[in-house]
């Protein structure tokens, strides 16, 4: 008999289109590392994301942490013994969040940051929102791993975080916008990224693996990779 699976509380919503691929990638992991009829023993609260993204883009990240913070809570009262947000950008209120719920979580960055390093990388171009591209909290935390980041320059930068809004997230996927993020990709490695950080969850929907010329990592699977590991691993 394996241990014991402990019962993970994931903040998703943000978007619903990543939040999908978190459940099945979740659900897939526990069931290749158990075998049989075994899946992922998860509790989930799907925010509103008009909510959260107005509150993003009117800088009120307080009122973020509040509702992801109650949320958290709940999920903690229910009975959940870990917890992820399912999203890098929401990771900007991460230490709140924890705080609120009492329960540890597992941080994207974390996983992301072990993966680079495993890979022998350590100067990374990172795709993702604007708040994560030009914020610290993401590259900061990769930094405290000895992993120097690189950001696309300004308009780059705009033109990404456009498509994530208005396209991905509403789970619209065009091939001029692809495009868009190969150029970016091919001028991050140009300027010196030996790996390529696919810092938003909605990434992925878009691009892969083929479309850079260097190695390419994508934080939803590698979150959803360590939230399987926490879960089936030993309970302390």
């Amino acid at each position: 008999m394996p241990p014991r699976m402990r019962l993970l509380g994931v903040l998703g919503g943000m978007s619903w289109t990543s939040t999908e691929s978190y459940y099945r990638l979740l659900n897939e992991g526990v069931a290749d590392r158990l075998g049989g009829l075994h899946s992922a023993r998860l509790l989930l609260h799907s925010v509103d994301f008009d909510e959260i993204a107005e509150l993003q883009h009117s800088d009120d990240w307080p009122a973020t942490a509040e509702i992801l913070g109650r949320a958290a809570r709940g999920l903690a009262d229910a009975g959940a013994e870990g917890l992820i947000i399912a999203t890098n950008t929401m990771h900007k209120v991460a230490d709140d969040v924890e705080a609120a719920s009492g329960l540890p979580l597992l941080h994207i960055a974390d996983a992301t940051a072990r993966a680079v390093l495993d890979a022998g990388v350590r100067r990374v171009g990172l795709l993702a929102t604007a708040f994560t591209m030009e914020d610290t909290f993401y590259v900061g935390r990769l930094a405290t791993h000895g992993i120097e980041t690189i950001v696309p320059v300004a308009e780059s930068r705009a033109e990404v975080h456009r498509i994530i809004y208005d396209e991905l997230v509403r789970d619209v996927v065009r091939p001029e916008s692809r495009e868009v993020f190969r150029r970016t990709m091919s001028d991050l490695v140009a300027d010196g990224a030996e790996g390529i950080v696919f810092g938003c969850t909605e990434v992925g929907l878009l691009v892969g693996p083929a479309d850079t010329s260097v190695p390419s990592f994508d934080t939803v699977a590698l979150h959803a990779a360590a939230a399987v590991d926490w879960m089936i691993s030993p309970t302390r």
